[in-house]
């Protein structure tokens, strides 16, 4: 499996595209603010020859929300999330605008996933495991065969998400990635929604939140 990384939106957000021998791809958190971003990613998509087939979203903050509609009236992909995250579906407008930004509410997810869901595209499977803290319905992307994971703002390198908002918890949080991150392989590869990419080892040694 391929993966590449498109940074959008004001917030920068990272949009992962996954891509295996078919050519069939999936997308996570899809974050194309202007019109730019999303003629960049379609323009990849055809020059790439891939065919979008499966959208999952980590969370439904509105940063990561931003390019749901593009994906649905473009390739007809409807987003996939934990239906615990529907309030911050419905609230990204207000929450948007708290950054000076306009947006429209996503569109309402096709399918609803739960902890533990396999899901998969092509020939590649991977399984969604549910960390609340961050939000209530924060999900974790497991890709057990190619040794990595897509955290959203659950884990990033050297930090981990706020837990300020509306269904976070900090403690939930920081107990979620150590008692279901950290004990995966150490070399397993870490992709956030923001920033650079770590491994699950480097976290457990390096990262303030949990080194003592």
């Amino acid at each position: 499996m391929e993966i590449f990384k498109f940074v959008f939106s004001p917030v920068g957000d990272n949009n992962y595209v996954l891509v295996n021998e078919s050519g069939d791809c999936a997308i996570i958190d899809c974050s194309c603010y202007e019109n730019e971003e999303s003629e960049e990613l379609a323009s990849f998509f055809s020059s790439k020859k891939l065919t979008p087939v499966l959208y999952v979203n980590t969370h439904c903050h509105f940063d990561h929300t931003f390019g749901n509609e593009f994906l649905l009236k473009k390739y007809g992909l409807k987003s996939r999330s934990s239906a615990l995250e529907e309030m911050n579906r419905k609230n990204s407008v207000m929450h948007a605008s708290l950054f000076g930004l306009t947006v429209k509410e996503p569109p309402e997810p096709g399918y609803f996933i739960s902890d533990n869901d396999i899901l998969k595209f092509g020939s590649t499977e991977f399984k969604a495991l549910l960390i609340p803290g961050h939000t209530s319905g924060s999900l974790v992307y497991y890709f057990e065969k190619e040794g990595c994971l897509f955290t959203g703002d659950v884990l990033f390198a050297g930090s981990v998400g706020r837990s300020d908002l509306d269904g976070g918890d900090h403690v939930t949080l920081i107990n979620g990635i150590r008692n279901r991150l950290f004990v995966l392989p150490l070399s397993t590869k870490v992709y956030p929604g923001h920033g650079r990419e770590t491994t699950i080892g480097n976290e457990i040694e390096t990262n303030p939140f949990f080194v003592k």
